[in-house]
């Protein structure tokens, strides 16, 4: 069975973080949209409908089915989805959720409500519902690694799963917001505090004396310390010392220095203000907790601070005194205007990439030189 993920125009409205990835690719909960569909389909061949330009790295095939990004799959939905023949659309509440051929001839869905993601903050929003749902969809029917007793657990203990070669020691687990889930060779170094939900995926870290408040995760291979609440990591990205990140999305091979923080908050606990890629301005949401947004290859120096609602674009390096603008541009150097040489951003990130054995692929190259010359 193929199956093709489609951004369904959502492009723009989850950029930054899909300036590099097609939405279908994007990490919520546990999983990436695709990673969901192949472990309930494991025969299923996925592929995306997106940018031309992502398709360097994201192939884009012809499928059987068309399913909507913007929609997280339940066991109903995956089983509807099955169903879909000859010309049909699925629907639910307005959206659809996957069509064959034409599409013409609607069919209503009407199994129990799935998550839908219409906008980059409904990815902290809407987490905890998400991960709890992966949680159960993962470890269903399987047996936890055992937990070392120099742990603490408040609430139940059957609410946290770890995989094999998985570490957590003298840190206390609450379970009673939701579960938690330490991927395989993740580890919890002594001395953090976590409410769940919580997921770490393979080979991430906590680092010790770490805060974590749900609905958090930690995307394979990354590194966080401090205090963080209701953040996800994609893949590959620190934030290995003190500070605060709070209702956030960090994309892939990003690094926050030391002691970094980002007001989640206005002090006037209004809604807040947000960068539209569409638009290309400021504009008011019906949110009032946002924090940071960083795409892919960003990092900032030590003692950053950013603003509520802060948007950094791809490769950028943010620096300087003061507070950041809200709104930091792609391949920016600093915060005075300065843009990254393409060659030498291309380098650095190489640099990092070489820590974990990896390097930018020819694919990785042509979408960042696309962002690039867009600019």
């Amino acid at each position: 069975m193929k199956i093709q993920l489609h951004d369904n125009g959502k492009h723009l409205d989850f950029a930054p973080l899909t300036l590099t990835r097609p939405v279908g690719n994007l990490r919520v909960g546990i999983f990436t949209n695709d990673e969901r569909w192949k472990r309930f389909i494991p025969e299923a061949e996925i592929s995306f409908e997106s940018e031309d330009y992502l398709f360097a790295k994201f192939p884009y095939e012809v499928s059987d089915i068309v399913v909507n990004a913007c929609i997280i799959p339940n066991t109903e939905v995956v089983e509807a989805v099955k169903r879909v023949k000859g010309n049909e659309v699925l629907l639910v509440d307005g959206n659809w959720i996957a069509r064959s051929g034409t599409g013409e001839i609607a069919i209503n869905y009407e199994g129990s409500a799935p998550v839908v993601l219409e906008h980059r903050w409904d990815l902290y929003k809407k987490n905890q519902e998400i991960l709890t749902s992966d949680f159960a969809l993962l470890t269903t029917n399987r047996t936890s690694v055992q937990l070392s007793s120099s742990n603490t657990i408040i609430g139940d203990p059957n609410a946290i799963f770890l995989e094999e070669g998985a570490k957590v020691e003298a840190t206390v687990l609450n379970t009673q917001g939701g579960p938690i889930y330490i991927g395989k060779n993740a580890e919890i170094m002594e001395g953090c505090l976590v409410r769940g939900p919580f997921a770490m995926c393979a080979n991430s870290v906590l680092k010790m004396g770490a805060k974590v408040y749900g609905a958090t995760t930690l995307g394979p291979y990354c590194k966080v310390g401090g205090e963080i609440n209701n953040v996800l990591f994609q893949a590959y990205s620190n934030k290995g010392h003190d500070g605060f990140l709070g209702n956030s999305v960090i994309g892939e091979w990003c690094n926050l220095g030391a002691d970094s923080n980002t007001s989640n908050l206005k002090n006037n606990y209004g809604t807040v203000k947000a960068y539209s890629y569409k638009t290309k301005s400021l504009e008011q949401t019906s949110v009032q907790f946002m924090g940071l947004v960083m795409g892919d290859h960003s990092k900032c120096g030590i003692n950053t601070m950013f603003n509520t609602a802060s948007v950094v674009g791809v490769s950028s390096n943010v620096f300087g005194a003061g507070f950041p603008a809200k709104y930091i541009p792609s391949f920016s150097w600093g915060t005075q205007g300065d843009r990254f040489d393409f060659q030498k951003a291309i380098e650095g990130a190489n640099r990092m990439m070489e820590r974990r054995g990896l390097q930018l692929s020819d694919g990785d190259v042509a979408i960042l030189k696309t962002i690039f010359d867009r600019k």
